[in-house]
Order: C-alpha cells, then structure tokens, then sequence
C-alpha cells in the first residue's frame, strides 16, 4: 500500500483525482492540499509515498516544492501546461500527467510508481543488517526443553518417529521428531548425508568412500544424498 498526497488549487481537479485514486486498490489517500504549504504540514504529520502534484498555484508552485523537499516522495505532477514536462522530468518525476487526465494514463503512472515503490522496498529490506545469529534450539527430551548448542552436535540419527542428538556435551538425547521436520532448523553446516541421518560438516574428521568418520563413528553416505553431499565439501 502506497499512501499519497493530491495537491491542487482546483476544486474540480482534486475531486476527479481522489476518484481515480479510490478506484486503485494499492493508494491510500491520505490528504487533498489545496496549496503546497498545506502539504509540506502533512508530509511533516505522515510517511507520504507519492505525491500528485499540480504546477501552476499561486504562491508556491508544484516545482518549486518538490525542489525545497530535502526527502522526496515519488512524484507526479498534474498540469494543463505540456512545455513544464523537461523541467519535471530534470526533478526525476515518475511521470507528468496533462489535463483533462484520463483514467488509463492516470492509472498507468500510478502502475509505474508502484513498481518503483516496490523496488525501492525490496532494496531497504536486503540492505538491513542480518539479524542476529542463532546459535542454539531448544529440544524436548521426556519431561523438559533442553537447551542445546548447535555447534556441540556432532550428528543426528532418525529413528522411526524419535530423532537422537549426539553432542559433545553430554549423553545422546532422544526426541520425538522426525529428522526431515529437524533438519528444517538447523543452519548450512549441516547436511543430510543419508535417510537416517544428518551430520555436522564441522565435526567431520574424514571421507571414505561411502562413509563419514566422525570421532571414530562410522556414518554411511546414501547415493542419493553422495552428490550433494561431494559438492558442499568441494570434492
């Protein structure tokens, strides 16, 4: 949802624009300004997305506001005059709509603010920091939740409908679990090696043809599982 500002000093002009933008499910009107420093307060009151914007008002115009904004919103401007399109254009405006406005164009600017928007969301959210590392799970074992430090587990081994944790911290634990339902929370450094069970690539000591050696446990690697497994340890 993109919330929105209308900003005009023609009553007419912002009642045909506050009906197009209720016909479009992904704007949220949040004010119709009948000048620019009407809007200036909203922006300072609400987070503002887009802004359709006329040019000629008196006073301040439309070009003259979107230069003095230090954050932008996107920006469309709304005119009757086509020679102010270059001047739009140089203040990167999604588009510049010429009035009497029809619907279809109405509609498409608004389509191409969205897309932009979306874009521009997409970018915030893979550019935010990580968040924090887990570095344990809780396991229920009989009466209580332990507590169990991911990089202490050595494998697991799946046994019907229990799962067993050997870890080096302490006798192997026994879950009621299945071991594909498991391996959905733990991190990369594990990997299903075979039907039965899942081994920590930290805690390998050596490959032998079709097992694993982990502290002199042999671990036998399914076929289906060899080729992925070969690959992640780069053989």
């Amino acid at each position: 949802m993109m919330t929105c500002l209308i900003i005009d000093d023609e009553p007419l002009a912002i009642e045909l624009l506050e009906d197009f933008v209720s016909k479009v499910p992904f704007l949220k009107l949040i004010k119709s300004c009948s000048n620019a420093l009407e809007a200036v307060e909203q922006i300072g009151l609400h987070k503002i997305d887009l802004i359709f914007t006329d040019i000629e008002m008196p006073e301040f115009t439309g070009v003259e506001f979107v230069r003095s904004l230090s954050q932008k919103p996107l920006i469309i401007f709304t005119t009757a005059y086509s020679h102010y399109a270059v001047e739009g254009f140089n203040l990167n405006a999604i588009d510049y709509l010429v009035k009497p406005i029809p619907f279809h164009r109405f509609i498409k600017a608004a389509n191409k603010a969205y897309d932009i928007f979306n874009l521009k969301a997409e970018k915030q959210t893979s550019t935010k920091t990580p968040l924090q590392k887990i570095d344990f799970i809780f396991v229920k074992s009989e009466y209580e939740n332990i507590k169990l430090n991911l990089d202490t587990i050595i494998y697991i081994e799946g046994l019907k409908d229990y799962i067993k944790i050997y870890n080096n911290k302490s006798k192997p634990i026994l879950t009621l679990n299945s071991l594909k339902a498991f391996e959905e929370k733990l991190p990369q450094n594990f990997i299903r090696v075979h039907r039965s069970f899942i081994v920590s690539l930290n805690h390998i000591d050596s490959v032998q043809r079709n097992r694993i050696v982990i502290d002199k446990i042999r671990i036998p690697i399914g076929q289906n599982y060899k080729d992925e497994f070969i690959k992640r340890i780069g053989g």
